[in-house]
């Protein structure tokens, strides 16, 4: 109740609270925990671990539970692309789908990993089909899946968070994802988690838009 409070912590108090969609994002996952403005990348795997599990134990297949998880990441897609157009003030919005693709692709996953994705490539044999790839997503980095589970995508919570963005921004896309076996070579950029053994695999988000978004994608090409 600000009426019990003197005139100078009140309107402190106002203005703290007037702008809390300016103040910084977390800036993203790092690996310490010291680290200003980071949030520890232990805490979030220990959270989302047990995320994994409620939803686990209230489910009868892999592919329901990858379902859920989307589910769950849906929603934090839809709220990012809010915080993010709010402070970008601009207008302007995404109308073609390589420039929401790369908006994901960048300004998202800095948002959210504090760094972009890896790469975003189109498929060679299905035009709607796109992919981001992502060679240490953080969703899969520190939880291990049980031998029972072994299709099990972990990394469907952030396909959800992809749809979403996608979603609010007016691209409908359907949005799975898969670990794909990096072949030698491949990826020469030191691993950021320099304590964990190499990864075998990496995570490619595969982006399938509706037909009408083609539709409307090609028409501006007219």
């Amino acid at each position: 109740n600000y009426s019990s409070l003197p005139p100078s912590t009140m309107n402190r108090a106002v203005a703290s609270s007037a702008n809390i969609l300016d103040r910084p994002l977390g800036r993203g996952l790092r690996s310490s925990s010291t680290s200003e403005g980071f949030v520890s990348s232990s805490a979030f795997a220990y959270l989302y671990s047990e995320l994994v599990q409620y939803h686990q134990s209230r489910v009868a297949s892999i592919s329901e539970l990858e379902r859920r998880l989307e589910s769950a990441g849906y929603g934090v897609g839809l709220k990012v692309l809010e915080l993010l157009a709010y402070r970008a003030r601009e207008s302007k919005r995404e109308t073609r789908v390589m420039s929401i693709l790369q908006f994901v692709s960048s300004a998202v996953w800095k948002s959210l990993f504090g760094k972009a994705a890896d790469s975003l490539e189109r498929s060679i044999d299905h035009a709607d089909e796109f992919m981001i790839v992502d060679y240490e997503p953080i969703t899969s980095t520190y939880v291990s899946v049980p031998a029972d589970l072994g299709q099990l995508s972990v990394d469907a919570y952030i396909s959800g968070i992809v749809a979403g963005v996608l979603d609010g921004a007016g691209f409908p896309a359907r949005v799975t994802a898969h670990s794909v076996t990096i072949e030698e070579g491949e990826n020469p950029k030191p691993p950021i988690n320099q304590g964990l053994p190499p990864r075998k695999d990496k995570a490619v988000f595969l982006v399938k838009f509706s037909s009408e978004v083609l539709e409307r994608d090609a028409a501006l090409d007219r």
